[in-house]
């Protein structure tokens, strides 16, 4: 049987000194705040009137891509990865909704043209 021993090459710490107990917390306290602004809209600012449902969903979306990135950057480390990874990462979201977006709008499209003949 060979053995297996664990080396440090390629796992070097100073690559995550970024991310100290202070550092996870006040990523914790942002993702908390902006959970918060979304059920004020959610809950307040639209069902009175203050916020149209249409701005709001954008709102609301916007806010929720954001926690999306602190989440994927901060606590699955995708910040502390090289550079031609998280391309390849952003890319293929970027293209992941690009096609969804492209989707609905045809979805749309046929449903309303369907239901007309």
């Amino acid at each position: 049987m060979s053995q297996h021993t664990h080396t440090e090459e390629g796992h070097e710490h100073g690559d995550h000194a970024g991310m100290s107990k202070g550092k996870i917390w006040k990523v914790a306290g942002i993702l908390s705040l902006i959970t918060a602004i979304e059920f004020i809209i959610a809950l307040v600012l639209i069902p009175n009137g203050a916020m149209s449902q249409h701005v709001g969903n954008f709102v609301y979306i916007a806010l929720t891509l954001l926690k999306a990135f602190y989440i994927v950057a901060y606590f699955m480390h995708l910040k502390f990865e090289k550079l031609g990874l998280q391309l390849s990462l952003t890319v293929t979201f970027i293209f992941i909704i690009y096609f969804i977006v492209l989707m609905l709008i045809e979805g749309g499209y046929l449903n309303l043209h369907m239901m007309s003949h």
